[in-house]
C-alpha cells in the first residue's frame, strides 16, 4: 500500500466493504475517503436480471410476504454507510466524516442493464450516500471489471497454483485472458487484453446468467426436501426460518471449501422434532445415495456435492466454451476465477480439466475480496479501462421522409402545416451489439424537427439484443429514457438543428 494511505477490510455475513483512506486534502486538511461497497444480495441481485425494473417493484420473501426492491437495497445500503464513516471516524482519531466527503463505489453484475444500473444509482440516493442522481460522488463499476483491474496487478503468488505465470500481467502488454465472477447470484463473464498504458481493453462483450452458487444451494434444499419428504422439510423452513437460513449458512462454507473431503453438517433440534412426529430421524437416510445419518449429523460424500454444482458448472463451461470457439478469441491464455463461488475446490476442479491443456487456470488468493479491492483501485482511476464492447445495440427514435417501397404503411404521416409525408417510428442505430467503444470518447448526431412549428424535441433512447431494427415497436426493443430540449423560436422552421453528444463507453 502506497505510503500515508490507510486501509482497512470490513468482512460481514452478508454485505463486504472495503474501506481506503487516503491522505488528507490539501485544501481543507480532512481526508478524501473512496469507499468500496460490494453487496452479495445475491438472490435479489438475480432477479434484477430477468425482471423488468422500476422504483415500485417488489420482491418476495421465503414466508411469502412482499417488500419493495427499493427498500431492500436503500436499507442494505444505509447500513452499510452508516457503519463505514463510524469505522472511518475511529480510523482517522474521530474526524467527522460526511456523505458526501466520500466517492461512493459500488458494483454491480456486468449483465444487468442500464435499468438495472439506474435503479441502484436511486437506491444509493434514498440510502443517503448521494443528494441527487447526478452526483458523481457515487461511480457503478462492473464486478468482473473491478477484479480484473485488481488481478492485472498481482504477482505470481497472489494466485493459487492450478496455472502458472511469470510476471504481472500489466507489465506484458497483449496479454488477453477471460474473467469469470462467480458470485453467488451471478456469474459474469468479461475478456480484457493488457494494453501498453496498463489499461483494459475489453475484448467481447459482457455475457453470463443467473448460474451462480445459489443454483447449488437451491440443489441441496431440493435434495433435503426428497429425504424429509412429506412436507416435513417445508413445514421446518416456515416454523424455523432463522435456524434453516444458519443451517444453509453453514452449508455455504462448506460449498465454497477448498477441500475435496466428505462434508459434514450439524442437524439443528427444530427439524429432527419435526422429522421425528413421523419416524425415527434416521429412517429418512435409508437407501439414499451419497448420504447417511449419524448422531446428529448428515454426512454427504463428495460426489454427491459435485452433483449439487453440475447445473452451474455445466452452464460457466459451455459459456466459455462459446466464447473461446470464435476466431478472434485464438490468442486468449488465462482464465481467472473470481468470487466468493470461485473457491469451491469443486468449480475450479470442474474448469481445470475442461481448460487446462489449453489455458492456464488462475484464482487470487483472496478470490472473495478481489473485486471490492479492484473496485478501490478503480475508484482512483476511472480510466483504467480505455474501451469495452457494447453488450447491446443503441439507438433513438427518428422519423423521416416516407418511402413507399421502404417504409411501413401504417407509419405514415402528414404534416398538417406543409403537407410533409414522413414516417414514424423508425429505429436510428448509434452503436451495434458487439462494437467497440472507447470510453471518453463522445459520438456526434444532429436532428432537425418534423413540423416546422415544433417547439420541443422529445429524443427518445431505445436498446434491443438484435444486430438491427428498423422499428422502436419491435419485439425484443426497450425504451431506456427521453429527454426534451425546447426549440422555443421556430422562425427557422424545418432547417432547425439539434445537436446530440453520447457517450456509450462509460458503465452508465
Amino acid at each position: 500500500m502506497p505510503r500515508g494511505h490507510a486501509g482497512l477490510y470490513l468482512h460481514n455475513e452478508a454485505p463486504r466493504l472495503h474501506i481506503f483512506l487516503p491522505e488528507n486534502c490539501e485544501c481543507c486538511g480532512r481526508p478524501r475517503v473512496r469507499l468500496s461497497v460490494r453487496d452479495e444480495w445475491h438472490e435479489t441481485k438475480q432477479k434484477l436480471i430477468y425482471k423488468k425494473i422500476t422504483s415500485n417493484m417488489e420482491l418476495e420473501a421465503d414466508n411469502g410476504r412482499t417488500l419493495p426492491a427499493l427498500t431492500v437495497f436503500s436499507e442494505s445500503l444505509c447500513y452499510m454507510k452508516d457503519h463505514a464513516l463510524k469505522t472511518i471516524g475511529e480510523a482517522s482519531f474521530q474526524t467527522a466524516c460526511e456523505p458526501e466527503d466520500v466517492t461512493w463505489v459500488v458494483t454491480v453484475p456486468a449483465i444487468w442493464d442500464a435499468s438495472a444500473r439506474q435503479f441502484m444509482r436511486l437506491a444509493a440516493k434514498e440510502a443517503g450516500l448521494i443528494t441527487d442522481m447526478f452526483s458523481e460522488k457515487l461511480i457503478i463499476v462492473l464486478e468482473p471489471e473491478a477484479a480484473s483491474v485488481w488481478c492485472k496487478q498481482l504477482p505470481q503468488y497472489g494466485f493459487v497454483a492450478e496455472g502458472s505465470y511469470r510476471e504481472k500481467f500489466e507489465e506484458s502488454p497483449g496479454t488477453q485472458y477471460i474473467v469469470v465472477d462467480c458470485g453467488g447470484g451471478t456469474i459474469d463473464i468479461t475478456v480484457h487484453e493488457i494494453q501498453q498504458s496498463k489499461t483494459l481493453k475489453e475484448l467481447h462483450k459482457a455475457s453470463g446468467g443467473g448460474w451462480g452458487g445459489n443454483t447449488v444451494d437451491e440443489n441441496f434444499k431440493d435434495f433435503l426436501r426428497g429425504i424429509f419428504y412429506g412436507g416435513i422439510w417445508d413445514e421446518y423452513i416456515k416454523k424455523y426460518p432463522t435456524e434453516f437460513h444458519q443451517m444453509m449458512y453453514n452449508f455455504g462454507l462448506q460449498k465454497c471449501s477448498s477441500s475435496r473431503d466428505d462434508v459434514y453438517l450439524h442437524c439443528y433440534s427444530n427439524l429432527i422434532r419435526v422429522a421425528e412426529q413421523k419416524q425415527d430421524i434416521s429412517l429418512f437416510f435409508n437407501g439414499v445415495e451419497g448420504t447417511h445419518w449419524h448422531d446428529g449429523i448428515i454426512m454427504i460424500t463428495y460426489e454427491k456435492m459435485k452433483s449439487f454444482f453440475a447445473y452451474s458448472t455445466g452452464k460457466i463451461i459451455g459459456a466459455l466454451k462459446e466464447i473461446l470457439r470464435k476466431p478472434e478469441m485464438a490468442t486468449i491464455q488465462y482464465i481467472l476465477l473470481v468470487g466468493g463461488f470461485a473457491s469451491s475446490i469443486i468449480l475450479r476442479d470442474e474448469i481445470y480439466h475442461t481448460f487446462s491443456e489449453r489455458y492456464s487456470i488462475l484464482c487470487p488468493m483472496e478470490a472473495q475480496a478481489a473485486i471490492v479491492k479492484g473496485a478501490v483501485l478503480f475508484g482512483h482511476n476511472s480510466q483504467i479501462a480505455v474501451s469495452r464492447i457494447s453488450a447491446r445495440t443503441y439507438g433513438v427514435a427518428v422519423s423521416r421522409a416516407f418511402d413507399a417501397a421502404v417504409h411501413d404503411e401504417r407509419k405514415k404521416r402528414v404534416s398538417q402545416i406543409n403537407n410533409y409525408v414522413y414516417c414514424t417510428d423508425l429505429f436510428m442505430k448509434l452503436v451495434g451489439i458487439g462494437d467497440l467503444v472507447k470510453i471518453d470518447e463522445a459520438a456526434h448526431y444532429t436532428f432537425t424537427p418534423v413540423e416546422p412549428d415544433q417547439t420541443r424535441m422529445c429524443i427518445q433512447f431505445y436498446c434491443t439484443e438484435k444486430e438491427d431494427a428498423k422499428y422502436i415497436d419491435e419485439e425484443g426493443m426497450k425504451m431506456l429514457g427521453s429527454c426534451t430540449v425546447p426549440m422555443p423560436n421556430p422562425e427557422l422552421g424545418r432547417k432547425r438543428q439539434v445537436r446530440l453528444d453520447v457517450k456509450f463507453g462509460l458503465t452508465e
